[in-house]
């Protein structure tokens, strides 16, 4: 049965699909492109340095569709996003991008999905367009203006207005170098503790 009145919104990227420019770097062996928002707070400087590397390298749209197509969820993510729809509604919020997203957003049944998108160009992609500036966090207030009880995870610099805006926020797997800066924000290491959160925080409601 759905909690009342309760939406939980999670980060995609490291809480339920792996780092999609990390693949890319395993794949190509471009060492720069595992940098992540993870590793860079700015997410305008992260891209524009990506973009910089696509460009030098003539690395196409086509060929990271290829590498993310071949990606698989991360190890019991589907069984824990089933669940979680099982009992309140599920966006994800992500700063990928649409053109990115779709076979892996296939693979989990296709929950919502708010992302970016990006400018291409002959297959190259040339630039990006924010859907909004740090979107997650005004999408949660946007749900809390609805009246929506908020239970947001993510587990990068780029979540914590996310995190911080909800009603409840907690990281999933961040690195203690994200996290120790939020230590209001408590942080999770399996599903099954996530999980626990949530259910914590439906006790609240």
């Amino acid at each position: 049965m759905f909690t009342k009145q309760c939406v939980v919104t999670l980060d995609m990227e490291g809480v339920l699909t792996p780092e999609i420019w990390i693949a890319v770097a395993e794949k190509t062996g471009i060492e720069e492109l595992r940098l992540t928002t993870r590793d860079i707070q700015d997410y305008d400087e992260l891209m524009r340095g990506r973009l910089q590397i696509l460009e030098r390298e003539k690395l196409t749209l086509s060929m990271i569709q290829k590498v993310i197509g071949s990606l698989s969820l991360l190890d019991g993510a589907k069984s824990f996003l089933d669940t979680l729809r099982d009992q309140a509604q599920v966006i994800i919020l992500s700063d990928t991008f649409q053109e990115f997203a779709y076979p892996l957003i296939k693979k989990m049944d296709m929950p919502t999905l708010f992302c970016h998108n990006l400018m291409v160009e002959n297959d190259h992609i040339v630039s990006y367009r924010l859907r909004q500036k740090d979107q997650k966090r005004h999408a949660v207030e946007a749900l809390q203006s609805l009246h929506f009880k908020v239970f947001a995870a993510g587990d990068s610099y780029n979540d914590t207005g996310m995190l911080l805006a909800a009603d409840k926020g907690a990281f999933f797997c961040a690195p203690d170098s994200v996290a120790t800066q939020f230590p209001e924000l408590p942080t999770t290491y399996s599903y099954e503790e996530l999980l626990n959160e949530f259910h914590n925080f439906q006790e609240t409601l």
